[in-house]
């Protein structure tokens, strides 16, 4: 019965020995997908930080082309400011001017009677 004993004790301590084995292993697996997991996610992160960053920076060019054509049209405005002035200059010159010849036309008439 002593034997028998010992056969038990050692075959329970192997037995036990195994599950402590095979829960190592699970606990090991557990811990590598988990891990494998967490490392997908931040590579997930790291492209999303990346790529928010090409958009920032496509963003900041798109805004100093705006504002490249904003101060392109600004100068074009001026310079329409500039040129509408000088027409009316013009105008009011030709309108003297038409003003002088209809009097001028009114003397010759009266002194041609």
């Amino acid at each position: 019965a002593g034997r028998r004993q010992g056969k038990m004790a050692a075959g329970g301590a192997a037995d036990a020995q195994a599950r402590f084995g095979h829960s190592v292993k699970g606990l090991l697996t557990e811990k590598v997908t988990s891990c494998g997991t967490d490392v997908i996610a931040l590579t997930k992160q790291v492209l999303k930080g990346s790529r928010s960053a090409e958009l920032l920076g496509q963003a900041a060019r798109n805004m100093v082309m705006q504002e490249d054509a904003i101060l392109h049209s600004e100068d074009s405005l001026r310079k329409m400011a500039i040129i509408t002035t000088h027409l009316q200059y013009q105008q009011e010159a030709i309108q003297k001017n038409v003003e002088q010849s209809s009097n001028l036309q009114d003397q010759l008439s009266h002194l041609l009677k």
